[in-house]
Parts: C-alpha cells; sequence; structure tokens
C-alpha cells in the first residue's frame, strides 16, 4: 500500500497516495428551538438554593427527593399548574433555613437542607435480624421510607439524598428518633435578586413571578426588558396583575394569583403555531372567572391576560401580553402572544444557527452569505409549513456584507399569523 494518504486542502502532497476528502452537500441545519421551559423562583420548605432543572416525568416520580414533598401533595400543587403546559421547570429556592437534627447514641444526624420540611424525617436504628453486628439504619420521611442502610457502626453510614450522619463508634438500637430545629426563612431583599442573577444564565421560554409585591414586579419588569432589548435574549415574564408594564414581553394575569403558574407553564409550551385563546383551564384551583362584557372589554383595553366563565368552565378570553401603546411602526400585533412567540423564536433560532454553523466557520463571501441565507430561508420555509407566518418568499430574506469585513447584514420580512378570534358574518333574507 502506498505510503501516502488522508485528505487534503491543496494539491501539495509529496507522498504517493489516495487523498480523499469527505464533504457533505450543503444543506440547512438548523431546525427550530424546542419550547416548553419555564423558569420560577419560589418559596420552598426543602432543596439547595440553587437552580435545579426539572423534567416532568422526573416530577411526577422524583418530586419528593427534589422538593421534600410527593407529587400528589397539597405543597406541590403550584408546580403540578406549570407541568400542565411546561416539559421542564427551572426552579430556584428563594428562601433558605436552617436544618434539622437529631441526636442518636454517639451518631449526629443533620438534614440536608434547611427548612421546616427536615422536621419531618426520622431515623431508626435497628439489629439487623440475618447478620450478628449489623443494624439497619432507616430514613423515613413522615410514614414513608426513604433510605435503608445496613452498616456495622456509624462510620459506615454514607449520606443519602435526605440526611447526613456524623459520628464514629457503635450505633444505638433506637425506636423513631425525631429530627427538630428546621426552620424556614422568610424571603430576603436579596432572594429574587439572586434568582435572576441565576436566571440570567439559564435558556427558557417563560419566566414567571406570583406574588403582588410591586417592587418585585418592577423588578422583573426592569429585568425582562434589559434581557430582551439589550441582550436580545428572547423570552416572556408572567405577572400577576401589573398591566402598567405596558410591553410585549410581560404577560399581566388579571384574574386571580392563582392562575400565574399555569398560564405560565402553558405560554412556554405553546408553539410558535398555537394560540392559547379560549383554552380550557385544567388546573385545580377553584376561581371565579364571572364577570361583566363591559369589564372583559375593559380588561383587554388594559392589556391584562383575563378568563371567563364558559358554563362552568374556566376558559382563556385572549391570549394577549400588556402592550398597550400601539403607534405606527409598533401596532396591535405585538399584543399578541401568539405573534411574539413566532417573532422571538425568529431571533433565537437564527442567532443559534448563525452561532453554530457560521460564526467564524464561514468565509464572509458570496458563498458563505448565499448559504447563510439558504438556511434562513429553510428555517422560514418551516414556519410557513406550520402556519406561524404566511405569504413567505425567498426575496424576503437579503444577505448583505457589512460596515466591517466580519459583518453580515439580513433584512427580513415577515407576516405571523394568528389564530382566529372574531367571526362577522352577513345573512340576507330573501
Amino acid at each position: 500500500m502506498a505510503l501516502g494518504g488522508g485528505t487534503f486542502l491543496v494539491q501539495n502532497k509529496v507522498l504517493p497516495g489516495a487523498y480523499i476528502n469527505f464533504v457533505s452537500r450543503p444543506r440547512a441545519m438548523g431546525v427550530m428551538g424546542e419550547r416548553g421551559v419555564v423558569c420560577m423562583g419560589m418559596e420552598l420548605d426543602w432543596g439547595p438554593q440553587e437552580m435545579m432543572a426539572v423534567e416532568a416525568a422526573d416530577f411526577q416520580t422524583n418530586a419528593m427527593e427534589v422538593f421534600g414533598f410527593g407529587y400528589s401533595h397539597d405543597k406541590m400543587k403550584d408546580m403540578r399548574e406549570l407541568f400542565c403546559g411546561a416539559k421542564t421547570a427551572k426552579i430556584y429556592r428563594i428562601n433558605n433555613g436552617t436544618a434539622a437534627t437529631a441526636t442518636i447514641g454517639g451518631m449526629t444526624v443533620t438534614a440536608k437542607y434547611g427548612g421546616l420540611r427536615g422536621n419531618d424525617l426520622r431515623v431508626v436504628v435497628a439489629e439487623n435480624v440475618d447478620e450478628e453486628g449489623m443494624f439497619d439504619v432507616a430514613t423515613y420521611m413522615e410514614m414513608e421510607q426513604v433510605d435503608v442502610q445496613t452498616v456495622a457502626d456509624i462510620d459506615s453510614l454514607e449520606e443519602n439524598k435526605f440526611v447526613k450522619f456524623n459520628g464514629t463508634g457503635a450505633l444505638t438500637p433506637t425506636a423513631a428518633t425525631p429530627l427538630t430545629g428546621g426552620t424556614t426563612e422568610e424571603v430576603s431583599g436579596s432572594g429574587y435578586t439572586d434568582f435572576l442573577a441565576a436566571a440570567e444564565k439559564e435558556d427558557f421560554n417563560v419566566l414567571a413571578y406570583n406574588g403582588t409585591d410591586e417592587v418585585t414586579k418592577k423588578l422583573f419588569v426592569s429585568f425582562t426588558k434589559r434581557l430582551r432589548d439589550e441582550e436580545g435574549v428572547k423570552f416572556v415574564t408572567v405577572l400577576y396583575d401589573y398591566p402598567q408594564a405596558d410591553y410585549e414581553g410581560i404577560i399581566s394575569v388579571g384574574t386571580a394569583k392563582e392562575l400565574v403558574c399555569w398560564t405560565a407553564g402553558m405560554e412556554a409550551g405553546a408553539a410558535v403555531n398555537e394560540s392559547l385563546t379560549n383554552r380550557k383551564y385544567d388546573g385545580e384551583y377553584e376561581v371565579d372567572a364571572k364577570d361583566t362584557k363591559s369589564n372583559f372589554i375593559k380588561g383587554i383595553q388594559a392589556g391584562k391576560f383575563l378568563f371567563y366563565d364558559d358554563g362552568g368552565e374556566v376558559r382563556v378570553l385572549r391570549d394577549i401580553n400588556c402592550f398597550t401603546s400601539f403607534e405606527s411602526n409598533k401596532n396591535s400585533d405585538f399584543s399578541s402572544n401568539r405573534v411574539v412567540r413566532v417573532l422571538d423564536s425568529i431571533a433565537n433560532d437564527v442567532a443559534r444557527i448563525f452561532s453554530q454553523y457560521y460564526l467564524g466557520k464561514r468565509s464572509n463571501n458570496a458563498d458563505g452569505r448565499n448559504l447563510l441565507k439558504a438556511e434562513i430561508i429553510a428555517y422560514h420555509e418551516q414556519l410557513l409549513q406550520l402556519e406561524a407566518i404566511e405569504n413567505f418568499t425567498a426575496e424576503d430574506i437579503t444577505v448583505q456584507q457589512g460596515v466591517e469585513k466580519q459583518d453580515v447584514v439580513v433584512y427580513e420580512s415577515v407576516q405571523p399569523t394568528d389564530a382566529m378570534e372574531k367571526l362577522y358574518m352577513r345573512v340576507e333574507v330573501v
């Protein structure tokens, strides 16, 4: 066999042999990003004070170890509301607490996290019935056994998902010994500031705050505007009763505070071609959604995301945000959450496609720009097939050389579609 071989950049090889390059035929590589991620800071009685990413399926099976309560516990109701629509929840515990403890002989048992929930932990030490000199050390959360270890002494015990063991020497058999002294602290002034600092490092579709503090709401609005307008990070924030934000990135739930989590989860999970208008509320809260037509009209005009009672079923009145200051270059289209979803998806996905496949990887010449243009066109054709946009043609995209040799300028014309909401019908009887 000839000594030469491999690939080539230019035809300058010295050794005889076969030099073969395998390349892909240029084709669209970018696809639409996944939706369904909601991010929220919550007051909890268990867990670390850090961002936790929880998938819907994991929440159903592992809620106890993550949040200290089982899936069906009443403390998990807001979490279940989020997962009515969300696929992933990024949850940050905004408060902390003192860890519960217990002393059993020479062993100290400490709850893994601070908070009141640690007081529901119990530890049982019993002699093992099969092996002489061995002990079963079981950890219980209320009546549920969450861990058991068979060991000879304290030194052999390992930390589990609920408690830590400290001490040396022999184990002392004991009946159920409760941990005590666990406390949950109130949210400090820096709690939500720390949460937003952590959220800024994450990717998500919807941010949520279901509290009533006006200063905190204003903080969320400022954070949202800064990231959307200055950093180019496109997401929306769901708040309770804050239409004065007057901004397309803020959804102001007006019917009831309890509906914020459901709205946030559903907005996160909504596809680019989907509207929540008239969507049935399938959460667990009992809310009064009855009101007069005149109040509903005033609410919509004020930019409130409202629910209405439809024969005993609670439904979304209109899928809108709180932007109301319409003008010639920013009309009422921007108040539609479906339209904003389309525009945000274009911004996020085109930026991702450029970063993954072109930034620093393609020459800024006619061939490179044409390939980028073809990529962006292919992406928009996906939106067209999904009926997220309409009347799109390749001529709606132009890609040009920018001022600097490294700059690429893209111009785009796009027509997002929206869902049918009003029917005007004229019937002529002859």
